[in-house]
């Protein structure tokens, strides 16, 4: 089956590759439509914002469209960043947003955070989301060269001592709340 994925971040892309290898769901991505405005994300929800970027998509294409939103909540700041995780910091870069995220947390005993995925299929008759989460905790420094975002930052509890930023790409999407979420792709398909 042909999707095409609504996003523009190559990372994503690899990862969401590797998670659908050997199955029977090829992706099509948005490099195939240079044309397209981004996407909005105006909900506070990450259901709500993936749901509005694959819907705009299909609505402009007319292809069957996955899309995900996600996020870290961290729990001393009110499952903040969240939906805002990308626009976090004002340059809302992956380096502002972690050493924004690290002073907001300084002194702060409970680091305890999560990473939450929210993938949305809309095809113009069916709509359905699925979700992943990964528990962990906000280190106190960056740790590790791999991934992006906050993955420098993020101390998975499956995974004790060693950062999303640490792990090869297989073990990552293993444990993660992207992994999780598109592993549940075939839920969504009608």
């Amino acid at each position: 089956m042909k999707l095409l994925f609504a996003t523009n971040n190559a990372h994503k892309v690899e990862e969401v590759q590797a998670i659908l290898a050997g199955s029977d769901i090829e992706l099509q991505t948005l490099a195939a439509f240079p044309e397209l405005p981004e996407a909005p994300e105006t909900s506070e929800t990450f259901e709500g914002n993936a749901l509005q970027k694959a819907r705009f998509v299909f609505e402009r294409t007319g292809l069957p469209c996955i899309a995900d939103d996600s996020g870290i909540e961290v729990d001393a700041l009110d499952k903040a960043p969240g939906v805002h995780s990308k626009r976090f910091s004002p340059e809302a870069t992956h380096e502002a947003n972690n050493v924004l995220l690290l002073q907001k947390l300084s002194g702060v005993a409970n680091r305890t955070a999560r990473f939450r995925c929210v993938l949305a299929y809309v095809d113009g008759q069916h709509e359905a989301t699925v979700s992943g989460s990964c528990e962990g905790r906000i280190a106190a420094s960056s740790q590790g060269g791999g991934g992006f975002g906050y993955d420098p930052l993020f101390l998975p509890d499956e995974v004790p001592g060693r950062s999303m930023a640490e792990l090869s790409m297989a073990e990552k999407n293993t444990i993660s709340h992207r992994g999780r979420a598109f592993a549940r792709l075939p839920e969504l398909l009608p």
